[in-house]
């Protein structure tokens, strides 16, 4: 079967992929585009995950597209209005029978002779390989296997009797009413999951190997519903987006400027939300913002502690048994389910392997360039975005980037683009090196890393990347850029060096 050709392949449909692609098919609607996804659904992480409760954790002003404006006054959405929300903009912008489902990704292969892409993947439905060819990649399949979360094997796990699960599999209909459940974890999910369960199990307990910090948040936004009464809800919307993303940066340069009083803050904060609990359930072994904050609207979390429904449990395990799980402390948990919310599986680009004229490329020895392209790879971009913001902060700002470069080198008739490093930046900082949770240090080694200084430097700073990447030059002397024949003659030039 022949290669069907792009100017553009994106790779995922979800937040990312729909939000690019409707950058790129706004300003460029000349190129022909194609929207690679595994799944046989839009919506990426948000059609993935259906444990109970499943929600962003960051507020949908900022969450959400500048360009298609969430109307809710609802802060923190539910997974199923999010996944709603990427598949009514993708069609809005004619985009979802651009979508092609079912794709397993294989190889991306760059021809330095063809000047394009061909990239390999397996149409699962149908067990077939299927290829295509494209002038640029956009990569927005963000940073974990869909196959499997992070599961570890705990010592004693096949004595026990009730049912053990990893909420990136949640069962369908599963049935926990009148269940004890435990949760093993701290984060974003457990904090989700337990007050979801706490009103029809009959205890959840919330084992922590350490806490983390905990924000409780109003889910309703009465600001923007006070200005809905006398202002156009367009302008309402951006209000609150420029607001949200305001307070937020503030929130996390106060956390690194006074890293031991905002501790102690957001400790006494939380310890007054559920005064109940001893307060050594809510004291991390870390600094804020060393992980990302989790957040609880209108502290539901916190409810379901200070009800009795549901507790925490800071201790480590040392086996299961049939009916529960054993602790250091030799306290027993009592369980008819298990909840692993242990973390991700980090699996960069979607498991795309990239090779260059049939070679691999080693992403851990290449730099990444503005965060938004790779070291000497052409014509290839990485949305990756923030874990101090709204992932989709970043992925707005580089969208808008590819789409200037797209015009860049239309203007001046280059058909490829590489970032190359002339001076030396190298550095074995990975690009997620400053973040600490277990996920990201399992995979330091897989990271592309980052440089002395920009453009090679990962700075998670919205404001600085926003200037980069939307206000200054194209053109940046980094860039190497080459028109159809300079690229031809560099070719022969290599592979005449490469047989004399």
């Amino acid at each position: 079967m022949s290669a069907e050709h792009y100017d553009i392949i994106i790779i995922g449909a979800g937040l990312s992929g729909v939000g690019t692609a409707c950058r790129i098919a706004q300003q460029h609607p000349d190129k022909s585009l194609a929207i690679l996804e595994r799944r046989d659904r839009m919506g990426g992480t948000w059609d993935l995950f259906r444990y109970p409760g499943i929600r962003s954790d960051s507020d949908m002003a900022s969450f959400g597209y500048n360009f298609k404006p969430w109307y809710s006054d609802t802060v923190l959405a539910k997974g199923p209005d999010i996944r709603s929300y990427v598949v009514e903009t993708a069609q809005e912008f004619g985009l979802y029978d651009k979508v092609k489902f079912g794709l397993k990704l294989d190889t991306a292969d760059w021809s330095s002779t063809d000047q394009q892409w061909t990239v390999s993947a397996l149409h699962e439905p149908s067990g077939k390989t299927r290829t295509f060819t494209c002038n640029f990649i956009v990569n927005c399949a963000g940073y974990y296997n869909f196959d499997h979360g992070y599961r570890p094997h705990f010592d004693g796990e096949e004595s026990f009797k009730g049912e053990i699960l990893h909420p990136q599999q949640w069962p369908e209909n599963l049935d926990y009413t009148g269940k004890k459940v435990v949760v093993i974890g701290s984060g974003a999910t457990a904090i989700t999951v337990v007050p979801a369960m706490a009103d029809k199990a009959a205890k959840v307990t919330m084992l922590q190997r350490s806490p983390s910090y905990i924000m409780a948040m109003p889910d309703t936004d009465k600001i923007s519903m006070f200005l809905g009464k006398i202002l156009p809800k367009r302008w309402v919307f951006l209000l609150a987006r420029k607001r949200n993303i305001l307070i937020q940066r503030a929130l996390y340069l106060a956390c690194q400027r006074w890293p031991e009083r905002a501790r102690k803050l957001l400790i006494n904060h939380m310890h007054k939300q559920a005064p109940n609990v001893d307060i050594r359930h809510f004291t991390p072994d870390y600094m804020p913002w060393d992980q990302r904050l989790c957040a609880a609207p209108d502290g539901d979390f916190f409810e379901s502690l200070k009800s009795g429904k549901a507790e925490m449990v800071t201790d480590q395990i040392e086996r299961f048994d049939e009916t529960g799980i054993v602790l250091k402390s030799g306290d027993h948990l009592d369980a008819d389910i298990i909840v692993a919310a242990t973390g991700l599986d980090v699996q960069l680009m979607g498991g795309l392997k990239l090779e260059m004229d049939g070679v691999p490329v080693p992403l851990p020895q290449k730099l990444s360039y503005k965060s938004i392209m790779i070291q000497d790879v052409p014509n290839y971009g990485w949305i990756f975005g923030y874990t101090n913001a709204p992932w989709t902060l970043k992925c707005d700002i580089g969208g808008q980037y590819l789409c200037r470069l797209f015009e860049h080198m239309d203007e001046h008739g280059f058909t490829v683009a590489t970032a190359v490093d002339e001076h030396n930046s190298w550095t074995d900082t990975g690009v997620l090196d400053n973040f600490a949770p277990g996920y990201i240090r399992r995979a330091t080694d897989r990271m592309p890393r980052q440089g002395k200084a920009p453009p090679w430097q990962v700075t998670m700073h919205y404001g600085k990347d926003k200037k980069m990447l939307v206000e200054d030059p194209v053109d940046d002397g980094v860039l190497v850029f080459q028109t159809e024949s300079e690229a031809a003659a560099k070719t022969d030039s290599d592979q005449w060096a490469a047989t004399a």
